[in-house]
């Protein structure tokens, strides 16, 4: 049956999610085809003003993370998922109205605030549907929709650029209207699809419901104290998972210690105590500012590869055109690698063979003599970054436990990334046509950065499970139970407990 169920969630939730983000990435790089199309022109652009008004957009985006994952329970993630896209999607049809510098910063602004809290959404989302080593193939199915995004939103923009005129308006008018309308029935359509959680998915029978609640928390090591249950003998008690491609899982729990019984989510109250544990994270701060390295590469790929392409030698349509193929490897090695990280159980590991193909691709963009030389740089850029980024996302998911806690370090993890942006919109100054070798040079120093950053979390992940298989970390249960009986939480003891291991 956990075949049957898997099939049908994934049917009913991913290909939603994959059409938010596939809007959410168009609409947010589709500035960089507005450009090539008139924009800067139209709006009297001068100096860095464009890398200004893209800037902004990152100061509303990150503030809003972390509280738009804390509130997203209570508002229900099916809800506030799709209100927050059709937000965008009527700021971005409001963006053909611009015509300055001033209104640009302005709509760039609403835009951020309005986007901030989809990506941790919907990690957290997924995280609360799936079990810890399933995550990352889902997360990695909707973020090749990225990929695709850039090869689809190049498309889209060379044949809606083509209605240059129509209606009185300029063609780069015509990417934002059209593109902002599809965004809104995009949101519309995930509010009608996506369930609340397990047990209110109306595509599952009542047996399927209950045994999919079942299977999801038979593999939550989130632990209440309430539930801690003294083992009075020397016997080594086994707690049956269940069974997952033939193979039946026990988690053991030694001589003395409570033995595990998975706390339902939904039962969590909120703490601030719970935020703090997710702000003072290690792994939240390292896999946080890697990923900051990683969005630098990333955001500034998708912005202004058809500016590097124009500067190639290739404009209008044909400049569009060409900024597809590189996108097509990159969408392929996002989903092969999701698939081998959920099957090995590995993260990090994939990130630091990945990372080095975006390296040789930027030395090859910064030494390179002939654009088709630059060219075949760009498909090394994305053939690394975007297998990349899904691993570094399932990260925190699988080695955060606790509701609130997990809100807290897959949120302030992307508000960290997020200030990349900042960088990534003044890696690429128009000065430095055609060839960008100081941006590459940036963007290169950032992504060895990643590498660093990922391998350091690989092995305080590995130092910690070893500490736990040698019984040193058994020390928390006495420490969680003094919490619990003084009153100072009720929140799981979470990945807290000496039995809890950490992903790679």
């Amino acid at each position: 049956m956990t075949k049957q169920i898997l099939w049908k969630l994934d049917c009913h939730i991913l290909p939603p999610l994959a059409l938010l983000w596939l809007a959410n990435f168009i609409d947010r790089s589709n500035i960089g085809n507005a450009r090539i199309a008139g924009l800067e022109r139209d709006a009297g652009l001068v100096g860095n003003q464009f890398n200004a008004a893209l800037a902004v957009f990152y100061a509303t985006y990150l503030l809003v993370e972390v509280p738009s994952n804390i509130v997203l329970k209570k508002m229900k993630p099916n809800r506030w998922i799709p209100l927050l896209v059709v937000l965008w999607g009527i700021v971005t049809t409001l963006t053909a109205l611009v015509d300055n510098f001033g209104g640009l910063l302005a709509i760039r602004l609403c835009l951020g605030l309005c986007e901030g809290g989809l990506l941790p959404g919907m990690i957290l989302y997924l995280s609360t549907i799936y079990k810890r080593h399933e995550l990352q193939l889902r997360v990695g199915i909707f973020y090749a929709s990225a990929s695709l995004s850039g090869a689809f939103g190049g498309l889209l923009a060379t044949a809606i650029v083509k209605m240059d005129g129509v209606g009185g308006l300029a063609g780069w008018r015509w990417i934002y209207i059209l593109e902002g309308i599809a965004t809104v029935i995009s949101g519309i359509l995930a509010a009608m699809i996506l369930p609340t959680d397990i047990p209110s998915a109306r595509f599952l029978s009542t047996e399927e419901r209950s045994f999919a609640s079942h299977r999801f928390r038979s593999g939550d090591v989130t632990v209440s104290s309430g539930h801690l249950t003294d083992v009075p003998s020397p016997q080594v008690h086994s707690v049956m998972a269940e069974k997952e491609q033939q193979t039946d899982e026990k988690v053991q729990t030694v001589v003395n210690s409570p033995v595990i019984e998975p706390e339902p989510q939904d039962d969590e109250q909120f703490e601030w105590g719970e935020v703090w544990r997710g702000v003072v994270d290690v792994q939240t701060w390292l896999t946080g500012f890697a990923y900051l390295g990683l969005i630098v590469s990333l955001y500034s790929y998708s912005l202004f590869l058809p500016t590097i392409v124009a500067g190639l030698g290739y404009s209008g349509g044909a400049a569009q055109l060409h900024t597809v193929p590189p996108y097509v490897p990159a969408v392929a090695l996002t989903v092969i690698i999701a698939i081998l990280s959920d099957r090995l159980k590995w993260r990090g590991p994939f990130i630091l063979i990945c990372l080095p193909l975006t390296i040789i691709g930027y030395i090859i963009a910064i030494t390179a003599k002939t654009n088709s030389t630059r060219y075949l740089a760009v498909f090394f850029m994305a053939a690394g970054v975007y297998p990349s980024a899904p691993c570094i996302l399932s990260i925190l998911p699988n080695n955060s436990s606790g509701h609130y806690k997990k809100a807290t370090t897959t949120a302030l993890q992307l508000a960290i990334a997020n200030t990349g942006g900042f960088i990534a919109t003044f890696a690429y100054t128009s000065d430095q046509a055609p060839n960008y070798r100081r941006g590459h040079c940036i963007v290169l120093a950032f992504v060895i950065l990643s590498w660093v950053l990922i391998a350091a979390n690989v092995c305080f992940c590995m130092w910690e499970n070893k500490a736990r298989n040698e019984g040193r970390r058994e020390r928390n249960l006495e420490l969680y139970r003094r919490l619990w009986d003084t009153g100072k939480t009720r929140a799981p003891i979470g990945d807290r407990h000496p039995q809890f291991r950490f992903t790679l």
